[in-house]
């Protein structure tokens, strides 16, 4: 009977995927949630004649719990969009496409998509922008299509795994109910030797293939310069965003001093390029505050003069956060309905028959979070459910909250993009024109992130328990 809301909603999501392919997110995925509810409340009400008013009160708990996460999603869209319009992602950019030279393509197309995906917290922004332009490069170079994808997915996956403006990443973070930054640096004893050990493979290899041709990023780095101001002192706010972060800040605190440093350096910076997103013919006081507003909160268009670049500048402020908050809440009343009804403790006790020790249960997580990858073809909706299904489990055990989450995202975030079927497999290969199976060998990153998390484990490296009270 457990087993029958889950059914339900892999059939439903696959339904959704086959039909509406890139725009399951719009909508299809929450409904098929709120379905999937629906039926755990009827066979948790027929099965165990429970009452509605604890069903609605466990949901509405599961739903409070995510508040933080959705107060920081909002502060995201924000802190993207004023980091673009004050130029400070389009200067990292503008530096990083330098490093580019043909001996060392496949890591520097690496590092720079892990750059430009840390910096706006979006593998599928910097996939279908950077990644494109460096697919285009790549051709030129004479690299096969599967290296060229495979080395732009890893450092678009690594900066997006690392980055606190990432909506994955807060997501796993709050669901697990770990701090944003605690479960950043932790992920670090997991994500950076499995990045390092993606370079090294990347740097053999392009000194080793014989390759011809040169790449030319002159037509982005212009498009830049016509369009922003480019300084190196507009690093100083990443500077001290990074300074603030390290001195364990909020990550709410550190988001909005981020959003205001940005903005006050986008006003002073870049006052012609405000002026034009307020659309107003005034050029004074009120132009740059209806500017900068719709820049925190609405959609931004910029006109660079070249078309994939108008792409990576688009951001979509708070409002662009909508469908990842309206998946967070449906989600959160499947698992809400799940637990009250109990059918998630039932699964948890078939899971938990093989859980021996630490390797085992963070391998169960991990796999776990691979399964619903392929089974419910979402990132999202993997890093919530497994994260549901396990929680308890760690706390009983007397694991710190940081183990499940960055588990949750060594099994679910990175492994998303190699099913064929999942929004994310789907999504890259169509942008980058190579097809999944094509480039799967070759995304060492994200093949060898679970494989590390275990191992890690294993070695009971960095695995820190609760302290009891005495």
């Amino acid at each position: 009977m457990a087993f029958i809301p889950f059914l339900v909603l892999i059939v439903l999501i696959t339904c959704c995927v086959a039909v509406f392919g890139n725009a399951t997110l719009d909508g299809a995925s929450q409904i098929s949630l709120m379905v999937a509810s629906a039926v755990s409340v009827l066979v948790g009400h027929f099965s165990k004649r429970l009452e509605w008013e604890d069903l609605e009160k466990e949901i509405t708990a599961k739903i409070a719990s995510c508040t933080p996460a959705i107060i920081i999603l909002l502060l995201i869209g924000a802190i993207g969009g004023t980091w673009m319009v004050s130029g400070i992602v389009p200067t990292m950019i503008y530096y990083g496409m330098q490093i580019i030279r043909p001996e060392v393509f496949l890591v520097s197309s690496s590092i720079l998509c892990a750059l430009v995906s840390l910096m706006i917290g979006s593998s599928w922004t910097t996939v279908a922008t950077i990644g494109v332009a460096l697919m285009g490069i790549g051709k030129a170079h004479g690299f096969d299509d599967g290296w060229i994808a495979g080395s732009i997915i890893t450092g678009a996956y690594f900066g997006d795994k690392l980055s606190p403006l990432s909506d994955t990443t807060v997501l796993a973070s709050s669901v697990a109910g770990t701090p944003l930054f605690t479960h950043i640096r932790y992920m670090m004893y997991t994500t950076i030797p499995t990045f390092i050990i993606s370079l090294s493979i990347f740097m053999v290899a392009g000194f080793t293939m014989n390759v011809s041709g040169s790449g030319n990023v002159l037509e982005f780095m212009e498009g830049l310069q016509r369009t922003f101001v480019i300084s190196p002192w507009l690093l100083l706010v990443p500077v001290l965003t990074g300074v603030m972060i390290a001195r364990r800040w909020p990550s709410m605190v550190v988001l909005f001093l981020a959003i205001l440093l940005a903005v006050v350096v986008g006003l002073f910076v870049q006052p012609t390029l405000i002026h034009q997103i307020s659309g107003e013919a005034d050029t004074g006081l009120l132009a740059s505050y209806k500017g900068m507003m719709q820049v925190c909160y609405g959609s931004t268009d910029i006109e660079t003069g070249v078309p994939m670049l108008n792409e990576l500048v688009h951001t979509s402020g708070m409002g662009g956060m909508m469908p990842t908050i309206w998946l967070i809440i449906c989600a959160q009343t499947f698992g809400g309905a799940l637990t009250a009804t109990g059918q998630l403790q039932e699964l948890m006790r078939l899971i938990l028959k093989f859980v021996k020790g630490t390797a085992s249960l963070v391998a169960s997580t991990v796999g776990t979070a691979l399964f619903c990858n392929i089974a419910m073809a979402d990132q999202y909706l993997s890093i919530m459910l497994t994260s549901s299904m396990f929680k308890d489990t760690y706390l009983e055990r007397g694991y710190e909250a940081r183990l499940l989450s960055r588990s949750c995202e060594d099994g679910a975030t990175v492994t998303s993009v190699l099913v064929p079927w999942n929004t994310c497999g789907l999504t890259q290969s169509t942008v980058l024109g190579v097809a999944t199976l094509t480039y799967l060998p070759y995304c060492f990153f994200n093949l060898l992130s679970p494989v590390t998390s275990v191992i890690v484990a294993a070695t009971c490296w960095k695995i820190f328990k609760l302290k009891t009270k005495n």
